[in-house]
């Protein structure tokens, strides 16, 4: 039984929460509506190092009392920002809503940006141990490989260059005309009582610090994806870490079930073809997975596996092999259907956090998606024929739709193991 309540400020922002009679707890989420995406490359990484700065204080609380208060409640307090949205969350007690929501809100809408070149290196840091991370590393690599010059193809967490000379004036900028009302859902989960999160919101907005409207030209579409590409990296690893990519569907898109039964048979799961014929039956790789992204217009779809030297081109051809017999449509019956109580149960099982669900109302708001109901849900994944999962890899995972992007010690070895694959892309190199 679903029991959500929405309610629209006269200033613009939005408020939706569910209340869980069963659990003690509290799960709140401010979503704005600002992500990498929306940077101009000159300010890439803004986004992320603004999530960061709202940490360091407000004009009513330092960074040791936000931290001090959290802890004292019991609480969590996190942030991320993606390519689309920035969200600023909380988890506790039910009975400490309105001290963690005083806070949070301070945090969000009057952010002192204090302390700002401490955590300007904090975050030069971080961008210096995803540069040591080559399996993580990799997937900024080949989206920007799928998504080239556009604005979906720079990595979220932006670049030295940038934060390393990004003046404060540019960060309260950026947030006066991105943290605005139509741009801001307020969402929560758990024992609560919809009027009061109303009520606290309300309050905190009489902090806000006034906003300069919307920046023009906000998100620019991709109204057409670039060729494959191939992007290499050379560092001393023992391990090649490879990714191959290409751009997937909207989360608008009606075959999104679909998309997520293929990635569930491809490589998203222990039964999953990529980890049982790579890593259990052959021991080639430790780390082997498929993944899906979801954006407004557009998507991506790919691989990633991490092998040594000796077993890559092996690795990459079954890899291939795996996607094309998915494609000729070669799906038993048993093999689906276990996709499918895979998909659903792990959904079910998710909606026990207050966490989950709070999620789950917050991103449909700020992504202006359709909130399905449960069973509206387990409907539609029911509803996949093993024809559409397999004309969906034909269709998105053909081998002229793949880009490629590896991390490794020799180029060379790495482009002889791709042109079992997909030999053009290889060559073009």
């Amino acid at each position: 039984m679903q029991d959500w309540r929405l309610t629209e400020l006269d200033s613009g922002e939005r408020i939706i929460s569910e209340r869980l009679d069963h659990v003690r707890s509290a799960a709140v989420g401010y979503w704005i509506g600002a992500g990498s995406r929306d940077e101009q490359p000159t300010e890439a990484g803004v986004t992320h190092f603004i999530e960061h700065l709202l940490f360091k204080g407000t004009e009513r609380f330092t960074a040791l009392q936000i931290a001090e208060i959290f802890d004292g409640l019991g609480g969590e307090l996190n942030a991320a920002t993606s390519r689309e949205h920035t969200l600023v969350y909380g988890r506790i007690p039910d009975h400490h809503l309105e001290t963690a929501m005083d806070v949070m809100g301070d945090m969000v809408f009057a952010p002192a940006f204090a302390e700002l070149d401490s955590e300007r290196e904090v975050v030069l840091e971080e961008i210096a141990m995803y540069e040591d991370a080559p399996q993580e590393l990799v997937h900024d690599l080949i989206t920007d490989a799928v998504f080239a010059d556009h604005p979906l193809g720079r990595p979220v967490i932006g670049t030295a260059e940038v934060i390393s000379t990004i003046p404060r004036d540019a960060l309260a900028r950026y947030h006066s005309e991105m943290y605005v009302p139509g741009n801001i859902v307020v969402a929560a989960a758990g024992n609560i009582e919809h009027d009061q999160v109303v009520e606290l919101v309300t309050a905190a907005l009489e902090r806000r610090k006034t906003g300069n409207g919307n920046r023009p030209n906000v998100r620019p579409p991709l109204v057409q994806a670039p060729p494959p590409r191939l992007r290499f990296q050379r560092k001393e690893t023992e391990q090649y870490h490879v990714c191959l990519g290409a751009p997937g569907i909207s989360r608008s898109d009606r075959r999104r079930f679909a998309a997520s039964l293929l990635d569930a048979i491809l490589g998203g799961s222990a039964s999953s073809r990529l980890f049982q014929e790579i890593r259990e039956k052959r021991g080639m790789a430790y780390a082997v997975y498929s993944f899906i992204s979801q954006y407004t217009d557009t998507g991506q779809i790919g691989v990633y596996l991490g092998t040594r030297e000796d077993n890559l081109a092996d690795a990459l051809a079954i890899t291939a092999e795996q996607i094309a017999d998915i494609a000729a449509g070669n799906l038993p019956e048993a093999e689906i259907k276990r996709a499918k109580e895979n998909l659903k149960g792990r959904i079910l099982l998710s909606m026990e956090s207050t966490s989950t669900r709070m999620n789950r109302l917050g991103k449909s708001l700020i992504t202006d998606s359709e909130l399905l109901s449960l069973d509206r849900i387990v409907a539609e994944i029911d509803a996949v024929e093993s024809e559409s999962v397999s004309e969906l890899a034909a269709a998105l995972l053909a081998s002229d739709r793949l880009s490629a992007a590896g991390i490794g010690p020799s180029e060379e070895h790495f482009l002889e193991a791709l042109e079992r694959i997909t030999p053009t892309l290889a060559r073009a190199a």
